[in-house]
This record gives C-alpha cells, sequence and structure tokens, in this order.
C-alpha cells in the first residue's frame, strides 16, 4: 500500500495515557510529509525528463537509421555511377576504336585506290608514249618517203624541164 502525502496528514493517533507528544508527532509527521511531497515532485519531475530524454533518444536512433540508409544508400548510388561511368567510358572506347579501324581502313581502301590510279596512270602515259613514239615515226618516214620521192622526182623533172626547154 503506497503512503501519500494527504495519508500522513489525516492519520489519526489515539491518545494514551503517558503516549507521545501529540504535537511533537503531528510536527513530525508535517514534516515527513512535506519532504514526501518534495521527493514526489522530484520524483514526477525526473519522470517527465526520462521521458523527455527517452523520446529524444528515440528520435536520435530514428535519425541515426536514417542517416545510415541514406549513407548507404548514397555509397549505393555511387557505385551505380561509378559502374555506370565505367560502363559507359568502355563503349565510347569501343565506339572510337571501331571509329578509328574504320578511319584506318578507309585511308587503306583509298591508299590502294590511289595506287591502283597511279598504275593505271602510269599505264595511260607509256601507252601514250608508245602512240606518240609510233606518230613521230610515222610522221618521220613520211617525211623520209617525201624526201626520197622529191630526190626521185627532181631527175625526172630535171629531165621533163630540159625536154620541154629543148622543144
Amino acid at each position: 500500500m503506497r503512503i501519500t502525502p494527504l495519508d500522513i496528514q489525516q492519520k489519526q493517533f489515539p491518545i494514551k495515557f503517558r503516549g507521545f507528544d501529540v504535537e511533537e508527532v503531528y510536527a513530525f509527521l508535517e514534516v515527513i510529509r512535506e519532504e514526501m511531497e518534495d521527493l514526489l515532485r522530484e520524483n514526477a519531475s525526473l519522470k517527465e525528463q526520462q521521458h523527455r530524454t527517452e523520446a529524444q533518444l528515440q528520435e536520435f536512433r530514428d535519425m541515426e537509421n536514417t542517416l545510415r540508409e541514406t549513407l548507404m544508400t548514397a555509397q549505393q548510388m555511387v557505385e551505380d555511377y561509378k559502374t555506370n561511368a565505367r560502363k559507359e567510358a568502355e563503349l565510347i572506347l569501343r565506339e572510337a576504336e571501331l571509329k578509328a579501324d574504320s578511319i584506318i581502313k578507309e585511308a587503306q581502301e583509298k591508299v590502294v585506290k590511289i595506287h591502283e590510279d597511279i598504275v593505271d596512270l602510269k599505264g595511260i602515259r607509256r601507252h601514250f608514249k608508245e602512240e606518240l613514239r609510233r606518230l613521230i615515226e610515222s610522221h618521220v618516214r613520211m617525211l623520209e618517203f617525201d624526201e626520197l620521192r622529191d630526190s626521185e622526182e627532181e631527175p625526172a623533172a630535171e629531165s621533163i624541164e630540159s625536154e620541154v626547154q629543148s622543144d
């Protein structure tokens, strides 16, 4: 059974012959009552403070859990970003390598084409030189033939001229 300050204040003691000094007992009970009221107020205050502290502690634990989850999520996001960045870098690198290979292949094809064109042009040049040489030789032969014919015709022409003049 719990005793309250009111119980102490209302407690009545029977008076007997040669008993306690009633005033002294009541004064002592009053001191005890006041002391008990102070203790109960302090206890209530401490309980209230304890509840506030426990609530605050729970808030801090909740914040800690939230922060921990946020940190883990952030770390996961960072890892995901790193992974995605690596994959993207590899993809860009592969694309660049493929493009470089394509450019090199095109350049090699152009080199081959240019080489073929050079070979074709050399063949055309050689053919043109041969045609030009044949043409020149043909013209030289024609000139020689003309000179030969002219030289053969000159004595005949002189003889015709001399015959014409003698007539």
